[in-house]
């Protein structure tokens, strides 16, 4: 998001070697002998704040990344540079994963009843156990009005009553916390209820072969009571989260860093997915330059990259590196999505024609090229990238040598009726997102389009620019070249499909950006939820991806895997396919700071 953000398979060919993790070093970083060494701290360089600190509201793989170590949920995967290993749900707060075998799952797959763990702790004065309340109260906050979860639609779709509590609780005072808090209390989801502190039911509307994934999502964290107090994701409440995971946030100043330290109310037999070594985790923000940000790592000033990849020109002579690595995770990072609702150049991105011929003016190949050749990326031409439940090959604007066809765009947008178009191109600043920006602008003037670069430097790109349908209807940006990693893997259609093109949850904070909404895609992503099994699901899926393409809703642009690399001091690197990072609560580092 994954996408936030931010969330490549298979199909790239150096990885298609047979290769399954990784390329070049292992990223583990210790030898079989070198003892576990606890403390320290580990220090993270980058760029951007997250858009969201909320657990409910996360929007970006960063901020995965970081809630993973003060925020549980019931469900979670277990980082592995096997990618294999990393994608099956397993218990967290959970003591098991419910089956109808185990009587947690009914014989009509419509309800799951999820016993917790005894032992897991909030971090309070004293410390109280964590209670399937706190996981309801989690649930409830999905749909808060004051930062409203980009995940919601998946839970509306699926939970019997989530979809009327959702349209009450939008309709609440969001600057109100007293007021959110007593919507919370008096109103409840019909499909979501603590049976006692130990354990929590879902009812769903119709069977969901995925539900087990939803349930290991962020968004669906505990939530202490505590939290009724603030403005969901507020400045009130990013200066007061509570830990249950083995970290907490110590210090946090906006835009600038965050300091986290040891939870003493953690234990660790009471978390499987997760452990605890260093001392303290420092976050430093305001890098911009992937190149700066590299040299510090390989200085040994700073052990990992918060938001950014391994610089594209050092790619080459790190490839023996053993403390680099190119590691899969499958996602469509960048595509370029169409403002739909612009009414700028007499709202012509509304019309499918125009889409359509702006999909050949892009040059793939330079992208690639950006992004450090094709041991890296491949060009993408679906919505769902190899690797991924539903894809399937398919060009629908083929161009030689995927370099882009600007006669074809120029002869068929005079076609359309708007030979030339100036669009407003918002983008992000960090990482490699403005070599992207100029490439495809650069394209764009081929034929024939003005666009016009707007740099997002606040870390407002997901936040407010393209998230905020009153924006995109005020035409205050045309095209944006976001990217997307699913919320999880293996049965995952639906963490592509739904999210992106799903017309009927287009608001604020939808990842929906371009306000896309075609009734033949809603029914089948309505179908591929309620399939008899993953592979019925994954054929609604395919027409639905046809169907997006021939809409040209959005270019596809690369099928991308992730570089990145590691001081020299530190151990058990373990990559989480989600949050494009290692997991932070799995390092320990050689020696003190």
């Amino acid at each position: 998001m994954a996408g936030a953000v931010v969330k490549t398979a298979a199909g790239v060919a150096v990885l298609a070697a047979g290769l399954t993790g990784c390329v070049g070093g292992s990223g583990e970083g210790a030898s079989a002998d070198e003892p576990v060494r606890d403390g320290g701290t580990l220090r993270i360089v980058g760029s951007s704040d997250v858009e969201h600190l909320d657990p409910a509201s996360v929007a970006s793989v960063g901020a995965y990344g970081l809630v993973r170590t003060f925020a549980r949920t019931l469900f979670g995967t277990r980082a592995s540079n096997e990618f294999a290993e990393a994608t099956p749900v397993r218990p967290d707060v959970a003591v098991r994963v419910p089956t109808r075998d185990n009587g947690g799952v009914s014989e009509d797959r419509e309800t799951y009843t999820v016993r917790l763990r005894e032992d897991v702790l909030w971090d309070t004065e004293p410390p109280r156990p964590v209670t399937a309340h706190d996981f309801v109260r989690g649930f409830e906050r999905l749909c808060n009005p004051a930062a409203p979860s980009i995940g919601r639609g998946y839970y509306v779709s699926t939970l019997v009553g989530m979809q009327a509590f959702c349209d009450g609780f939008l309709k609440v005072d969001p600057r109100d916390p007293a007021a959110m808090a007593a919507y919370q209390r008096d109103h409840g989801i019909e499909g979501v209820r603590a049976k006692d502190d130990r354990t929590i039911v879902f009812e769903l509307k119709d069977p969901a072969s995925d539900f087990l994934h939803l349930l290991a999502l962020p968004f669906t964290a505990a939530a202490p009571q505590e939290y009724d107090r603030f403005v969901p994701d507020g400045p009130d409440f990013r200066r007061h989260t509570i830990s249950n995971g083995p970290y907490r946030i110590v210090e946090y100043r906006p835009g600038i860093s965050y300091v986290l330290a040891r939870n003493p109310a953690w234990r660790p037999q009471s978390d499987p997915l997760r452990e605890r070594h260093v001392a303290r985790i420092r976050i430093t923000l305001g890098q911009d330059s992937p190149e700066a940000v590299q040299q510090q790592i390989e200085q040994g000033t700073a052990d990992l990259a918060w938001d950014q990849p391994v610089p594209t020109s050092a790619i080459p002579r790190l490839r023996d590196d053993p403390r680099f690595a190119i590691m899969k995770t499958p996602s469509s990072s960048p595509y370029l999505v169409f403002n739909l609702l612009s009414p700028n150049n007499g709202g012509a991105l509304g019309k499918r024609d125009v889409r359509r011929a702006l999909q050949y003016a892009i040059d793939r190949s330079a992208l690639v090229k950006i992004v450090g050749g094709p041991a890296v990326a491949e060009p993408l031409h679906t919505v769902i990238p190899p690797g991924n439940s539903g894809h399937a090959a398919a060009n629908h604007y083929p161009t030689p040598g995927d370099s882009g066809d600007p006669a074809k765009c120029r002869a068929l947008l005079a076609r359309a009726g708007h030979p030339s178009l100036t669009l407003k191109f918002p983008y992000r600043t960090n990482s490699l997102h403005k070599l992207f920006a100029e490439s495809i602008a650069e394209n764009l003037a081929s034929c024939g389009v003005t666009a016009e670069l707007v740099p997002d430097a606040g870390g407002s790109f997901y936040g407010g620019t393209i998230t905020t349908p009153a924006r995109a209807r005020e035409g205050q940006w045309d095209i944006a070249a976001p990217g997307w990693t699913p919320d999880w893997y293996g049965n995952n259609g639906r963490s592509i499909i739904q999210p992106l093109f799903d017309g009927r949850t287009y608001g604020n904070g939808s990842t929906n950006y371009g306000g896309y909404n075609n009734p033949r895609v809603n029914e089948l992503i309505d179908a591929a939820l309620t399939a008899s099994g993953p592979e019925e699901a994954a054929e609604c899926w395919r027409q639905a991806d046809a169907l997006i393409m021939q809409d040209a809703a959005i270019v596809p642009l690369l099928n991308r895997d992730h570089s990145i690399f590691r001081s020299s001091r530190v151990r058990n690197a373990r990559f989480l396919p989600t949050t494009a990072g290692y997991d932070y609560t799995r390092i320990w580092l050689a020696e003190d700071d």
